[in-house]
């Protein structure tokens, strides 16, 4: 099935090895937290929906700062879906998969990035002509040994692992071939956005990339 994407999940695993999970609770926090990450080199920004403003910090975003390629993570249905499309959303990371939700995403125009940590969930999202995944939890479903087992079967898919994932194992995980970038939330610390700390989270992006690269 030909999908009607702005930019292919291929072209979004491609961006940059690290993909910043963040939970922004204030709107006014957007901007300057995506800006701390623009200036490490991180453009593609994972905004979770675990909070009320999520939808207004992804417009937010999608305005004012066009260079950078701003989503949906925790987007769990059809509707959802849709108004992360509406807000100007490039991209949406699900924790799992429904047959509902992937064919959603093969009828939308933003990418969708299913989550998976079982290999049948991963025959579903293949017989929807999906190849792009999301490992999630990615340490508590077995990690680094998990995901290069399928390799073997399913030499051809491409994973985005998250959950657990950090300075320390990063690096273990960009070394499988089916891994082309890996999501992490340490990049953005609730304390350093409560402090508006914007320089910290320009850091430890830095780190997070220079890790990634290393």
């Amino acid at each position: 099935m030909v999908k009607n994407w702005q930019i292919t999940p291929k072209e979004l695993f491609g961006m940059g090895p690290v993909v910043p999970v963040l939970v922004i609770n204030k709107v006014e926090d957007a901007l300057p937290i995506a800006e701390s990450l623009l200036n490490a080199d991180v453009k593609v920004l994972e905004i979770t929906l675990r909070t009320p403003s999520a939808l207004q910090v992804i417009e937010k975003i999608a305005k004012e700062l066009p260079e950078a390629v701003v989503g949906a993570g925790t987007v769990t249905n059809r509707e959802m879906l849709k108004q992360c499309e509406d807000v100007g959303a490039k991209f949406a990371l699900s924790p799992g998969l429904t047959k509902d939700l992937l064919q959603a995403g093969n009828e939308g125009n933003i990418a969708l990035v299913p989550g998976l940590s079982s290999i049948s969930e991963l025959m579903d999202g293949i017989d929807y002509g999906y190849d792009h995944f999301k490992f999630f939890p990615a340490e508590a479903a077995g990690g680094v040994k998990a995901i290069k087992s399928i390799s073997g079967p399913f030499p051809d898919i491409r994973f985005c692992p998250t959950g657990g994932i950090n300075l320390d194992n990063i690096k273990n995980y960009l070394a499988l071939p089916n891994v082309s970038c890996c999501g992490g939330s340490w990049l953005v610390p609730e304390s350093a956005v409560q402090n508006k700390d914007w320089k910290a989270i320009e850091t430890l992006a830095k780190e997070a990339v220079a890790a990634a690269k290393g």
